[in-house]
């Protein structure tokens, strides 16, 4: 046997769950006994009253309008013939007196609970005063209970250890790669890996341009046979001003009109590099290629259909 087996140690949740189990079941049980304890009272009450009632015109309890004694003998021998087939038959009560006569001779500890009847017959009533058996006596430890909780213990402790098994590092899903735009270091990269990439400021002001565009105006086509739209350039202006205020240029502002074909292969070389790794998402943020028809066909657009806000994160917008 090995060490380890030598010293292992159950954890405290077992016992934690173990006890609260136990706790319950037997929680149900007292309250169970409880009831079972007030409803077999009762059925003894019931049957003890009725007897009594059906032997009353039998018994010499006096006559109170004939102003007769009552029979203390009799009683006390009827009161021991009752209790003893009371106990006889495992009734948890007894009778302690008929008419205020007493069983001197029965022991009523145990019997704490007092239960007094009155019977009316043609010719008087009878008092009659019942013991039962305290609520506290016939509460007990439940052996059910602990040996459901040892039966149980094992279920919940598994279930507990599945819900809160710590997720491996196999497990954690890896982060989805990001465009991150940095102005301040002139840079793209996918914010993951380590994998930067620095950009001429046209390429990199035309491309933030472009992101920002292609997200306001989502489904709106960018022919690249035709002028750039005034709202992109004024946005590629923008972006080049942001450069200038960083102090990375102080020349005049270029012609974004120009050379388009350039500077999308240059923003699409650098992209290429940046999502290498990264094929499918890199889709989410590559202008796309003609097909087929060269660069100025007329049905191409070097629009992004499918960026989102959420895609991307400029840094020093």
């Amino acid at each position: 046997m090995s060490n380890k087996s030598l010293n292992w140690k159950p954890k405290p949740f077992i016992f934690f769950i173990f006890f609260a189990l136990f706790a319950c079941i037997q929680c149900v049980a007292l309250v169970a006994q409880y009831w079972s304890h007030q409803s077999s009272i009762h059925e003894a009450v019931d049957k003890v009253e009725r007897r009594i009632s059906l032997d009353s015109a039998f018994l010499d309890v006096g006559n109170s309008t004939l102003n007769t004694p009552v029979n203390q003998f009799a009683i006390i021998r009827y009161l021991e013939k009752l209790n003893k087939a009371l106990k006889d038959g495992d009734y948890p009560v007894l009778v302690k007196s008929i008419q205020f006569v007493e069983d001197d001779k029965e022991d009523f500890t145990s019997f704490s609970s007092v239960i007094n009847a009155n019977f009316k017959n043609a010719e008087q009533t009878i008092t009659v005063e019942i013991r039962a058996v305290g609520t506290l006596s016939a509460l007990s430890f439940s052996w059910t209970a602990l040996l459901s909780s040892l039966l149980l213990t094992p279920i919940f402790s598994v279930s507990n250890k599945v819900k809160k098994k710590p997720t491996s590092l196999e497990e954690v899903i890896p982060p989805s790669p990001k465009l991150v735009i940095n102005l301040q270091e002139k840079t793209i990269s996918n914010g993951i890996d380590d994998k930067v990439v620095i950009l001429q400021n046209k390429p990199l002001c035309f491309y933030t341009a472009l992101v920002k565009y292609c997200i306001e105006h989502p489904g709106v086509p960018l022919p690249p046979h035709k002028d750039v739209p005034s709202e992109l350039l004024a946005l590629a202006n923008k972006s080049f001003g942001r450069l200038i205020e960083l102090g990375h240029t102080k020349r005049k502002r270029p012609d974004f009109n120009a050379n388009l074909d350039k500077t999308l292969s240059e923003i699409r070389a650098a992209l290429d590099e940046v999502f290498s790794s990264f094929s499918e998402e890199k889709e989410t943020y590559y202008p796309p290629r003609a097909q087929g028809e060269g660069s100025r066909s007329k049905q191409h657009s070097y629009a992004i259909p499918s960026i989102k806000q959420e895609d991307i994160t400029i840094i020093g917008n």
